[in-house]
């Protein structure tokens, strides 16, 4: 049997009220099998809806505090956050403590203050994703080196740098600490000639494919200024979108598509291990 999964989508975002359940349909017959829902802070409605989503699908999820919501959270959200993983601590869907990290391109987040307090928002939910021996997804927007500090500090038992876009340098620290590296829609695009070429170049146990729906569009759905100031919408990026990205990455390898799923589905289940219990058929 041959099946995807994506790594890293937000399935909860109010872009897909309209259609959550068709959505994520269309994604199932186009082979997406599984999908990973992350929380992005400790709110109890929030991770309620990415807990009864994933439950509802069969899909998997994680919770954290993205560091987007650091400027909000503190000793407060990341008690609820411990309560949340020790109450889910027996459920085979919470595969990660994610998305956390650092973020170092939004504006007000760029501050001395607010870049020590999401490194010490970080490290404290490592610290939780390391007690509850789960791997993390990782939120690496321009924060790549700072982030690989913090794990080598307090090292992961595995994970996912989300949408990574690094050097070949700073992928090889991330696979030393057992960490994968997530690709998405902005590999589909030509003019990302140097992230082409590292995916092209990267050892085979190196990459899971994610799209970080509904953002982060592959070529074919962006929607230039120009284009959207003549009234063109932006499209909305879906799992479904999974397979052809997947096969802009064996063009860029030289590999067959069937041979590169199957290596991207053992990288994955590497990554997060909870993910086996999961598979249709329970088999890898």
């Amino acid at each position: 049997m041959s099946f995807w999964i994506d790594t890293h989508c937000h399935l909860d975002a109010a872009e897909f009220d309209a259609d959550r359940d068709a959505m994520r349909q269309r994604a199932r017959q186009q082979g997406v099998a599984l999908c990973v829902i992350p929380a992005v802070h400790a709110h109890a409605t929030h991770v309620a809806q990415v807990q009864q989503l994933a439950h509802s699908w069969g899909d998997a999820y994680a919770l954290g505090i993205h560091p987007m919501c650091a400027p909000t959270a503190g000793e407060r959200e990341l008690r609820q956050l411990a309560d949340q993983l020790d109450a889910a601590r027996d459920d085979p869907q919470l595969v990660a403590v994610g998305e956390i990290g650092l973020d170092f391109f939004v504006p007000e987040l760029c501050t001395p203050e607010m870049r020590a307090h999401q490194d010490w928002l970080l490290r404290e939910q490592l610290r939780l994703a390391r007690q509850h021996q789960l791997p993390v997804l990782l939120h690496v927007r321009r924060s790549v080196d700072a982030v690989l500090k913090a794990l080598r500090q307090l090292p992961p038992v595995g994970g996912i740098a989300h949408a990574f876009v690094g050097s070949r340098q700073q992928a090889e620290a991330f696979l030393g600490l057992d960490c994968r590296l997530g690709f998405g829609g902005a590999m589909t695009f030509e003019r990302a000639t140097r992230l082409r070429a590292l995916a092209a170049t990267l050892p085979h146990d190196a990459i899971v494919l994610e799209t970080d729906a509904p953002d982060i569009a592959p070529s074919w759905l962006y929607a230039t200024a120009a284009e959207r100031a003549a009234g063109r919408r932006q499209g909305r990026n879906a799992p479904e979108e999974i397979p052809r990205i997947a096969q802009v990455l064996a063009g860029l390898r030289e590999q067959p598509l069937a041979q590169l799923q199957a290596q991207v589905l053992a990288n994955t289940l590497q990554a997060l291990p909870r993910l086996q219990a999961l598979l249709p058929g329970n088999t890898a």
